[in-house]
């Protein structure tokens, strides 16, 4: 069977399967349009956290940046990992004892305020929509390779598919949903990374495979590592990034991650404070497997494709491909457009390497006239297995894969935004009289008007999946992580000091962002290291921008009125051991 009718058997299956679960689990009532009536079993949601946490970015993109960076992209793999870490331990156990059912209705009866509660709101509808961009981009290059199709219509089919279970099901239908997503994605990730470590180096766990010796040479790392510096590249186990930059990115995903809306909303849908507690260590159990695995399909992508391109040593006359006998793998992703050749030379082969970096007398030499080959960071991992030549079931596999985890964290989002519309704006602000059902109708509308959003984004992203998620993570770090953290651990802080805290955050971190990186532009010459700020790149702004909320609440409650006595009481509920058995039971 050929490849494009095997993708869209497996394809078509898991839409099957996402659209059952989603009518068999259709929400009643708004308590499980938000949090799945608070009734989900703790390792079905730490497998639903799972997946709707390990977005396109940690499918798609990530390994695609750790391959092409190399040592300097593993601040994205050590970022995401501790700030899940720092959520499970710090922030989800407390808010699931407070037992509400989103994060701006915590900050406002925290901080006892409506208009605290709509900054909230506004925070986490531009983190959601910068971040829902990347999993939406992550769909459309999914489709457009494997589905063959345009961009513009795999972003359609995806939209009707998240419509389905995201607005039928809420909180609910997206839960059971993430599960068999997390199954597949999951499947999808390491099935091809056991067959390309065997393949390899003899060695079918990936992990150990990457420190492991490639077949009739030396250790995988110490190959790569020759053949890139050979091409001109920095060595793969060298990182190209500063100390503070390198610092700034890691600490902004790690507390963005901790203030993502999303995520924290997980620990809502189980019963009590001890299944939170359970879920969390689930969740870092399954998000663990593909995450250990993300470092050697990185570096096995890399060695494969400068091995398919790289035929010879550097400048023997073999050593360059032959356009003309480029492998079909090229010829069907160079269809989508991620995948470039401009023979610069006109000698009909193709030159890969680092033109900025290749002394000019050896370029001269070699007779090549600068890189002729761009290749998109997010296409790696899914041509990976097509570069390795595994059987079609496997690249249709990993197409299913990959379109699950965008749609996994792209539903998450969504019913995250249709939440804090209907409950925190409509229900809770504006419209307070309104009935369930009249709240349960404006949260399906809501979602419905946001995923036409999102589908607009995905078209037009801002940037390559990875960073834009890398944004999002530094707005939710520079805005919402503060205010929690300060809610939970600190009787002082007001709601004057919270506005201010999460305003200075939110537009600092975002005008950084769009001025070295534009609205959907990348402006020429701006976005380098000696024009930013500290040496921080915008993928690690947020981190600035959190201390500045730091401060500024810290200020601003200082000199003004204390909290009344009831909120304090309320943070000694929400930290305080006693009464925990009692919450444990209800």
């Amino acid at each position: 069977m050929d490849l494009k009718t095997l993708t869209y058997i497996v394809v078509g299956a898991t839409f099957a399967l996402y659209i059952g679960i989603a009518i068999w689990s259709r929400a009643a009532t708004t308590g499980e349009f938000y949090v799945a009536g608070k009734g989900v079993n703790p390792i079905a949601n730490g497998m639903a956290t799972g997946a709707d946490w390990m977005s396109a970015a940690s499918f798609i993109s990530m390994a695609g940046l750790i391959a092409f960076l190399g040592y300097g992209g593993s601040v994205y793999l050590m970022g995401w990992t501790g700030g899940y870490v720092l959520l499970a331990m710090l922030l989800a156990p407390y808010l699931r004892k407070y037992g509400k059912f989103t994060v701006p209705e915590f900050i406002g009866d925290r901080y006892y305020s409506s208009a605290a509660r709509v900054v909230a709101v506004i925070c986490l509808i531009f983190i959601s929509f910068v971040y829902v961009a990347g999993q939406m981009r992550g769909v459309g290059i999914v489709f457009s390779r494997f589905l063959e199709v345009s961009i513009g219509t795999g972003l359609i089919v995806g939209m009707a598919i998240v419509f389905i279970y995201a607005v039928l099901g809420g909180m609910k239908g997206i839960t059971y949903t993430q599960v068999a997503q997390y199954l597949v994605l999951i499947t999808a990730y390491i099935v091809p990374a056991v067959f390309i470590s065997f393949q390899l180096t003899g060695n079918p766990v990936p992990p150990l495979g990457l420190g492991s010796q490639v077949e009739g040479g030396g250790y995988l790392l110490e190959e790569l590592n020759g053949i890139v510096t050979e091409l001109g590249f920095a060595a793969y186990t060298e990182g190209g990034k500063s100390t503070i930059d390198i610092l700034a990115i890691t600490a902004a995903l790690m507390v963005g991650t901790a203030g993502l809306p999303h995520v924290i909303v997980r620990f809502f849908t189980v019963p009590t404070v001890r299944d939170a507690r359970s879920s969390a260590g689930w969740a870092l159990f399954f998000i663990a497997l593909l995450y250990l695995t993300a470092p050697a399909v990185g570096a096995m992508a890399r060695y494969n494709l400068t091995a398919t391109v790289q035929t010879g040593p550097v400048g023997a006359a073999e050593a360059n491909l032959a356009y003309e006998n480029r492998p079909e793998w090229m010829k069907r992703w160079e269809q989508t457009g991620l995948l470039k050749f401009e023979d610069k030379n006109n000698d009909g082969r193709i030159q890969y390497y680092n033109s900025d970096r290749m002394d000019d007398a050896r370029e001269q030499q070699l007779g090549w006239a600068g890189n002729e080959l761009t290749v998109d960071r997010d296409i790696l991992v899914l041509a990976n297995p097509e570069i390795a030549r595994l059987p079609n079931w496997v690249i249709a596999l990993v197409a299913a894969g990959g379109i699950a985890a965008a749609l996994s964290t792209a539903a998450g989002l969504l019913l995250v935004i249709s939440s804090s519309i209907s409950h925190d704006l409509m229900k809770s602000t504006f419209a307070k009289g309104i009935t369930e059902r009249q709240e349960l109708m404006a949260g399906r509308i809501a979602a419905a008007g946001a995923i036409l959003i999102a589908g607009y984004l995905g078209y037009n992203p801002p940037g390559f999946v990875a960073e834009v998620v890398a944004f999002a993570f530094g707005l939710a770090a520079s805005s919402l992580f503060p205010a929690i953290m300060m809610g939970i651990f600190s009787k002082r802080v007001n709601r004057e000091g919270a506005i201010a805290g999460m305003l200075t955050g939110l537009f600092f971190t975002l005008g950084y962002i769009v001025y070295f990186k534009g609205i959907f532009i990348d402006p020429i010459g701006k976005n380098t290291a000696e024009n930013w700020l500290f040496g921080i790149s915008p993928e690690g702004i947020g981190f600035v921008g959190m201390i500045l909320n730091f401060v500024v609440a810290m200020i601003v409650s200082r000199v003004t009125a204390a909290p009344p006595r009831e909120i304090q009481e309320l943070v000694d509920f929400i930290r305080s051991p006693r009464g925990a058995a009692a919450a444990i039971e209800h």
